[in-house]
């Protein structure tokens, strides 16, 4: 794994959270993005969930990762039959972060969670981002069947620039 590749891939995050954050105006923050039911803000707050998760998932990882493969295999099998009320939670969990954090608190968040992943990442060693578990692939379009810890690593970006792409930040008239 290029561990300085992953660092620049959130750094780049962060930056750009910020700036999406700044130049956004309340009307912008307040509009429907784009092939979600989300507005941008509730969005913005989606997109930094991401980044949040990776605690949850780098320790379910390493679970996973010491028992039998069924045990996982089994294990997202059952996210995956409980995906409706998965996309339920997130949908109104984004809802209520969007509304409730303001900007430069979203931003303090992404800030602290983001620093937090760049020390944690430069301490896990190569056993441990060679760790793999299954996820449940239909809870998100950047879960695979099976991944290392090295891919939860990289999914919060991913996940981030996918949702980017969402947003209507800046594309009507105020």
């Amino acid at each position: 794994m290029d561990r300085q590749a992953v660092h620049d891939e959130m750094e780049r995050a962060r930056t750009e959270f910020h700036r999406l954050l700044d130049q956004a105006s309340d009307a912008d923050l307040r509009r429907a993005s784009n092939g979600t039911r989300w507005t941008n803000r509730e969005l913005l707050f989606h997109m930094l969930l991401g980044y949040l998760i990776v605690w949850a998932l780098r320790n379910l990882v390493a679970l996973f990762d010491r028992l039998p493969d069924s045990v996982g295999k089994r294990y997202a099998q059952a996210l995956n039959a409980v995906t409706v009320p998965f996309d339920a939670v997130n949908y109104v969990g984004s809802r209520l972060g969007g509304n409730l954090l303001k900007r430069r608190g979203m931003a303090a968040v992404a800030d602290r969670a983001i620093a937090r992943l760049h020390q944690r990442l430069d301490r896990e060693t190569e056993a441990a981002l060679a760790r793999t578990m299954h996820f449940p692939t239909r809870w998100d379009p950047y879960f695979r069947d099976r991944m290392s810890l090295a891919d939860v690593y990289r999914f919060p970006t991913r996940h981030f620039d996918h949702h980017a792409r969402q947003l209507t930040l800046h594309s009507g008239s105020e």
